[in-house]
C-alpha cells in the first residue's frame, strides 16, 4: 500500500508561467494523472496557449474566485466550488478575468498523463 500527503505551499512554483503553477504530480508520486495547483491573478492565463489534447481529459476545479474558460462554443464562467471539464480534442483557454475582484485558486486534473499530447489551437481553425 502507498499513501502520501503533500502541502501545496511546499512545492516550488514552476518558473516562466503566466500565473503561479505548482505541479503536484511528482510530489504526490502519481503516474497516471496530472495534478496542478494554480493561483491566478486578475488578467492572468492558466495555460501557455489556447489548446487541446488528443487523449487527455482535463478538469478545472475552482477552489476560490472565478475563472473564465474560452471555447469554440462560447466562454464558460466557473466560480468557487464549481468544476469545468474538457473532453479530448476540445479546445479551451482558462484565465482569471481582468475585472475579477480577487486571485483565483484552481486545481487542474488531467488524465491520462501523457507527453506531447497538447496542441495549440487557433480560434479560426
Amino acid at each position: 500500500m502507498g499513501y502520501r500527503t503533500v502541502r501545496t505551499r511546499d512545492v516550488e512554483p514552476t518558473p516562466d508561467r503566466p500565473c503561479e503553477l505548482r505541479r503536484l504530480t511528482a510530489a504526490a508520486g502519481l503516474e497516471a494523472v496530472a495534478l496542478n495547483r494554480y493561483s491566478v491573478d486578475p488578467g492572468e492565463e492558466i495555460p501557455l496557449a489556447y489548446h487541446y489534447h488528443d487523449e487527455q481529459e482535463e478538469a478545472f476545479f475552482v477552489i476560490s474566485g472565478t475563472i473564465e474558460i474560452e471555447t469554440p462554443e462560447g466562454t464558460f464562467v466557473v466560480g468557487a466550488d464549481e468544476l469545468f471539464a474538457a473532453d479530448p480534442e476540445s479546445p479551451h483557454r482558462a484565465y482569471c478575468p481582468d475585472d475579477a475582484d480577487e486571485t483565483s485558486e484552481v486545481l487542474a486534473v488531467g488524465a491520462p498523463q501523457t507527453e506531447g499530447d497538447v496542441h495549440a489551437y487557433g480560434p479560426d481553425e
